[in-house]
């Protein structure tokens, strides 16, 4: 019954859009390699394409998580210390306690979903907003980074776990192929599936989602679950790449998970997009920061650029909206 309900609302128009988006978030990271290519000669080098791919591959799997909450019209800003935190522990059973790789994979995985999971529960359950909740579990995540590290670095990573982070196959870096893994499951989770036609219905209306019988809470805790583990995902194959963990691992991933999805077309008020859209956005910002360090601008401005890029494609997405309702 209420899976039929769901395609009524699609029918609706409670659908996934932004497929003109897609096209014009295509043609525009055409345009900015282009360019790049013509301001900075060594783009194109397949060392330079390299250094690109795997910051991707770090950048793309946090703007897939962060781009699933923003399709729920939700937003977390602890995903980066969930990251971080995912990491640590995953290195400290690997170091520590010697666990097989598998297992501390396992369990960094796990940790990533329950941290998510933990965040929509108290959102859903106490009709929260997300953004003032995960702002406070950023404290809180933060924190037991700190904790756990006493403030120090972890080193001491076994070799076979670092090929992960650091490695290559058939001249591609592996966080690549495990991002396109990513990629892949959650662009069928979001449009294949019942849950991701649940999942675009909620970010439509949570109150049209419950008079058709979607449990919306269970929604949002699900995609606050998914997310977290994808943000530990993330922050294990950074430190099998850097070969260590430490407490501030993560934070410079909060800004380019939110611009990378928004400059894709997905909607900060939810229900518009698609995971394409969240991908796309994460290799223009990939693009851009390596062209401010190809460019030889500081380094640091990249963060200045990127801030500046969230507020103006947030500005656009407002904008067409309202001339979209006008």
């Amino acid at each position: 019954m209420s899976d039929g309900l769901v395609n009524m609302t699609q029918r609706r128009g409670f659908n996934l859009k932004g497929g003109g988006q897609i096209v014009g978030v295509l043609i525009a990271f055409v345009v900015i390699c282009v360019v790049a290519s013509l301001v900075a000669p060594q783009f194109l080098t397949s060392y330079n394409m390299t250094i690109i791919s795997r910051d991707l591959a770090f950048i793309g799997i946090v703007a897939i998580a962060q781009g699933m909450l923003l399709l729920l019209g939700d937003i977390d800003v602890s995903i980066g210390a969930i990251a971080g935190l995912c990491g640590i522990v995953c290195t400290k059973l690997l170091v520590d306690a010697h666990l097989d790789p598998a297992l501390a994979i396992s369990a960094g995985l796990a940790v990533g979903a329950i941290a998510g999971a933990i965040n929509g529960t108290i959102i859903t359950m106490f009709n929260l907003n997300s953004l003032v909740v995960t702002i406070g579990m950023l404290s809180v995540y933060s924190g037991l980074n700190l904790w756990i590290t006493k403030g120090r670095t972890i080193v001491g990573l076994p070799k076979e776990v670092t090929v992960l982070g650091g490695g290559k196959l058939m001249g591609v870096p592996v966080p690549v192929y495990i991002m396109a893994g990513a990629f892949l499951m959650i662009l069928f989770l979001t449009t294949k599936t019942v849950y991701g036609r649940r999942l675009y219905a909620v970010g439509n209306s949570r109150e049209a989602a419950k008079i058709i019988g979607i449990h919306e809470q269970r929604v949002r805790i699900v995609a606050y679950a998914i997310a977290g583990a994808l943000a530990g995902l993330a922050g294990m194959l950074l430190c099998f790449r850097l070969v260590s963990a430490q407490a501030s691992m993560g934070q410079s991933w909060l800004l380019p998970s939110i611009a990378a999805p928004v400059i894709g077309g997905i909607a900060t008020t939810g229900g518009i997009g698609t995971i394409w859209g969240a991908l796309l956005g994460a290799a223009i910002i990939a693009v851009i920061g390596n062209v401010i360090v190809l460019g030889g601008v500081d380094v640091y401005l990249q963060q200045v650029v990127t801030g500046a890029i969230v507020v103006i494609a947030v500005a656009l997405d407002a904008i067409t909206r309202k001339m979209g309702r006008g």
